[in-house]
């Protein structure tokens, strides 16, 4: 978004700027999401002079889009003085993730019929996989873990493997840490050694594996949705005799079609 041009001492472009047909209410409209993407990206908490800094914008306009915000219950203040995410931005956000697997189902009943498999779409939601869609194949359907609204620890899933892949390694070692990466199945990998080289075997051949980890006698091939604002995975999971190698040869290169469609589909839906 470029500066606004209504006055003197105007604000070089950046993140925070308006865009050119930005004027009025619009403006404050653009500036105001600004900031709360600011202060995302920030960890949820930052300071109103970092928060200027950040965004890009005069310290009075921060200050009163703020107040604003926080009046609102989207930024509350804390007892530091420094502003964070509020909780009203908690029933948006968990309204969005139902959507995400409205906005996919096409992309995965394309190639549900395809592959003639599941196919699931997860996403990361703090420590936990949490699965937002799914489309059973109409043909060599069966009842396995994987449901919507389900939720799973991501060491022992494809979905997580695919996320974590490329996850900053410090991060995934304290996420491991958290959770204690329990046994689900006796092929569940348990040490943060072990998962760390498999995400770096997911990052160099560009897909994960859940190889009855988390549930036996059932296989899952997985990757990420590119450049998603919530670490995404689609996957297509099945019973072991029918997901053999050369069935997760073949289902790669779709795959990686179908998430990057969703991505587009994403990026449409979000403007």
């Amino acid at each position: 978004m470029s500066a606004a041009t209504s006055g003197a001492g105007a604000p070089a472009a950046g993140p925070g700027s308006a865009g050119a047909k930005g004027t009025g209410g619009v403006q404050s409209l653009e500036r105001a999401f600004a900031i709360l993407e600011t202060m995302a990206d920030a960890g949820g908490v930052i300071s109103l002079s970092q928060l200027a800094n950040d965004a890009q914008l005069p310290l009075p306009t921060i200050h009163r889009l703020v107040r604003t915000l926080v009046d609102l219950g989207y930024v509350r203040q804390e007892a530091s003085r420094q502003y964070s995410l509020g909780p009203r931005l908690i029933r948006l956000g968990d309204t969005t993730s139902r959507m995400l697997g409205r906005w996919a189902r096409p992309h995965m009943e394309r190639l549900a019929h395809e592959l003639g498999e599941s196919v699931n779409l997860a996403m990361l939601d703090g420590d936990q996989i949490v699965y937002v869609g799914q489309v059973m194949a109409s043909r060599n359907s069966m009842r396995m873990f994987t449901e919507v609204g389900r939720r799973v620890l991501p060491h022992s899933t494809g979905v997580g493997k695919a996320i974590m892949a490329s996850m900053d390694r410090d991060e995934v070692l304290a996420l491991l840490d958290r959770t204690g990466m329990p046994a689900m199945t006796s092929h569940t990998i348990t040490t943060p050694g072990a998962f760390v080289a498999e995400l770096d075997r997911t990052l160099e051949r560009g897909y994960a594996l859940d190889e009855g980890e988390q549930e036996v006698g059932v296989r899952c091939v997985a990757v990420a949705v590119p450049d998603a604002p919530q670490p995404l995975a689609l996957s297509v999971s099945g019973p072991l005799p029918r997901m053999t190698d050369d069935f997760v040869a073949e289902a790669v290169e779709p795959l990686h079609q179908a998430a990057e469609a969703v991505a587009a589909q994403m990026r449409g839906a979000t403007g």
